[in-house]
């Protein structure tokens, strides 16, 4: 059998990748387990493998005592100087108890035990091998379909591509060459399992860093990416060199580089906007083709309102939403798009609001007249005198140099609505200017 042995030891490391020394673990574990198993011995065993020469032996280990209880485990000290004079109390001494029929019966336990060794070591070369490529890109071949998956076949492995990880509407043949985006790598009792993804943003991500060599190397950045599956993505990159233009080289020579990603990923839109660091500019872009007027900003909850010419509003929005959902994914910002005459209708709506707000609050241009009337817009528009200095209103002050005028009210009530927290002396000082 030693022949025989050493070659099949040979065959596994070259054809599985298995080491010689974890077969051999495995091996002499198994002939352990055998050897008790089939003759019903309960002393301590080891199992001893030449690599030389393919032979194995079996050794009973004892250690030296004074007195002998069990001698399956021990040996008399008597005894053992007889065997050597240089053993003590407490030394390990090995019998070769291999047995001349350790033939069939032990053999087949061990292959049985050996195998499984072997399964193990396999799974965990394999996990170790594709947990490295765990969050990034490989290239596989459809192997057969059901109802949940489609399996793909990574080489040692077989990984699982579910519904919910498929581009929707895409339809695949076995032996397809497909490129797939390892989002899991799990070692469970069934060995390692390989779960994949073809809708996740980052597989585009992979694919531009394959495809544009100033991605690769750093040069040019992906910051953000929004993505609707086989329908249509965003990109938004920024050039670390000023003299690299960043969507110009994702795009490359003639379109052919983002070509080939859209061909990939069978003809998803591809928009690829440059990004920049400000806020205002980088929605407009993401809004692209669209072109944007203003960007009215709401710190408060983090979104804004985006004003373009009202016949791009159709074209900001897109189809079903879809253009103005992707760049808010985009950019991070809740986005809120109004055309240029619904927004000016809003503000006007809005003025309208706070004047009425304002005649019900009795600070509003009572603090800075001194007055204890409120004069509305209405008194305004019937041309009613204000007097800047006096309390009593009941007087006629036609020919008083100090009294302001319906334009002069009108101006102030306008200095109130844009910027109701600055004090009345500020206005009143700006008014006397």
């Amino acid at each position: 059998m030693s022949k025989e042995m050493l070659s099949a030891l040979e065959v596994l490391e070259k054809d599985k990748g298995i080491s010689k020394e974890i077969v051999i673990s495995a091996l002499e574990a198994a002939l352990v387990s055998a050897y008790k198993r089939n003759y019903g011995q309960a002393q301590n065993v080891e199992v001893e493998f030449d690599t030389k020469k393919g032979d194995i032996h079996v050794y009973a280990v004892k250690e030296v005592v004074d007195m002998v209880f069990d001698s399956t485990l021990e040996v008399s000290l008597e005894d053992a100087l007889q065997i050597n004079k240089a053993y003590e109390l407490g030394d390990k001494i090995r019998f070769e108890v291999t047995p001349k029929d350790f033939g069939r019966i032990a053999a087949q336990t061990a292959k049985q035990v050996i195998m499984q060794r072997i399964r193990e070591a396999e799974r965990s070369i394999v996990y170790n091998q594709f947990i490295a490529y765990e969050n990034d890109i490989l290239t596989g071949v459809v192997e057969r379909m059901d109802s949940r998956y489609i399996y793909v076949s990574l080489g040692k492995i077989e990984a699982v591509l579910s519904k919910q990880e498929q581009i929707p509407n895409e339809t695949f043949q076995p032996h397809d060459r497909i490129k797939v985006y390892v989002t899991k790598v799990e070692n469970t009792s069934k060995g390692p399992q390989v779960f994949v993804s073809r809708s996740h943003p980052d597989l585009l991500k992979r694919l531009f860093e394959q495809e544009v060599p100033e991605i690769f190397d750093g040069v040019v950045e992906i910051v953000s990416i929004a993505r609707e599956a086989g329908d249509r993505s965003k990109v938004a990159v920024r050039s670390r060199d000023k003299n690299v233009d960043p969507v110009g080289t994702c795009v490359g020579p003639r379109g052919q580089r983002v070509q080939a990603i859209v061909n990939e990923l069978r003809g998803e839109n591809m928009d690829i906007v440059e990004w920049n660091e400000d806020p205002s500019i980088y929605i407009g872009n993401a809004l692209n083709p669209a072109q944007v007027v203003n960007v009215d900003f709401h710190q408060a909850d983090g979104s804004c309102t985006v004003i373009v010419p009202d016949y791009q509003l159709s074209l900001a929005i897109g189809k079903k939403g879809q253009n103005a959902r992707l760049a808010a994914k985009l950019t991070g910002y809740k986005i809120d798009i109004k055309s240029e005459t619904e927004y000016n209708k809003l503000l006007m709506e809005s003025g309208a609001q706070k004047v009425a707000s304002d005649e019900e609050d009795a600070d509003t241009l009572h603090s800075f007249a001194g007055l204890d009337k409120i004069f509305t817009a209405e008194e305004v528009a019937e041309d009613i005198a204000i007097p800047a200095d006096e309390t009593d209103y009941t007087e006629e002050y036609e020919n008083d140099e100090k009294i302001l005028d319906p334009e002069d009210v009108e101006q102030l009530i306008s200095e109130v609505e844009t910027d109701p927290e600055q004090s009345y002396d500020e206005l009143a000082e700006d008014f006397q200017d």
